[in-house]
């Protein structure tokens, strides 16, 4: 079959958009949910080309996310890299497409749940590796573990005016270790993600030690098997405070919040290596409902 790859124009916009939400529930959604794909537009930080075949029908279709965030990191995310045949050499045409648009940087990455074999068999072709594995939890909330904060402590709700710097902080030194997560977020990210659709007011908690902030989560609207649920996350704590039961805490008075909006379930993403989170969500009562493998692939010496 004859395919030629081409760089996504305007007028197939709405196909490319169609093409991300017919195989969304096949790979790896998290950034192709219709908030984004409605706001999408391909451009430096979205390259994205299309596979057409003689008949003019879109095939295939790859995207990279080169926002800041992830520049400052030295990488690029897929938002999308699907074909609707198994074809190598058609994933081998769209990489050498959108590797065009990676300079600067060291590394692409994407996730692929488990149950897409073909899509780790094509990427494994293609010379990307495993770097991680990340699960998804769910919980019914069907009891919600009550919470005694400890003496001098407080949870304060979010103001998006003046703590965006406070949020910041607490995640950057909380996530600083963990692989994926590394690169610090800035406060004008803070408050872009306050001011987005899934924002739940009051969702957006900070942890207090007196005067002092110490942790911080935050809970989001989001879908899930087509039904409303709270997305939790992050969770972090600044070091000094990690290990003595707070995050236990900042989980159950997120899970008291969700129940307080109506929510009848809620949803996370943990790095499978960061065994002490994992184990603190299974003890609270979450379920993994699905894993997923993050791939990498190398971009020095290409």
């Amino acid at each position: 079959m004859k395919l030629r790859i081409e760089a996504l124009q305007p007028d197939r916009l709405a196909e490319f958009v169609a093409y991300c939400k017919k195989h969304r529930s096949e790979i790896d959604e998290s950034f192709l949910y219709d908030e984004d794909l409605n706001d999408f537009q391909p451009g430096p930080d979205n390259p994205a080309y299309i596979a057409v075949n003689q008949e003019g029908e879109l095939t295939a279709a790859a995207s990279l996310i080169v926002d800041d965030y992830n520049r400052r990191g030295r990488k690029a995310r897929f938002r999308i890299f699907h074909s609707e045949t198994e074809d190598m050499n058609v994933y081998k045409m769209l990489l050498a497409a959108v590797l065009k648009h990676t300079d600067g940087l060291d590394k692409l990455n994407i996730f692929v749940p488990s149950v897409n074999p073909e899509l780790m068999r094509a990427l494994e072709k293609l010379h990307f590796v495993v770097e991680r594995y990340a699960c998804l939890l769910v919980n019914g909330c069907r009891e919600t573990a009550a919470f005694c904060l400890p003496e001098g402590y407080e949870i304060r709700p979010f103001r998006p005016e003046s703590d965006a710097e406070i949020w910041s902080g607490i995640r950057n030194a909380g996530f600083a270790k963990l692989q994926g997560s590394e690169t610090p977020v800035t406060p004008e990210m803070v408050q872009k993600m306050a001011a987005g659709e899934d924002y739940i007011d009051g969702g957006m908690m900070i942890l207090y030690d007196g005067d002092k902030p110490a942790g911080i989560v935050r809970g989001s609207a989001d879908q899930y098997e087509g039904s409303p649920i709270m997305n939790i996350g992050p969770l972090a704590l600044l070091p000094e405070y990690q290990g003595k039961g707070l995050g236990r805490i900042l989980l159950r008075a997120v899970l008291q919040f969700a129940k307080e909006k109506g929510y009848t379930g809620t949803i996370l993403c943990v790095n499978a290596e960061n065994e002490r989170a994992k184990a603190l969500y299974l003890q609270e009562g979450f379920e993994q409902a699905e894993s997923a493998i993050c791939y990498k692939f190398e971009l020095l010496g290409v």
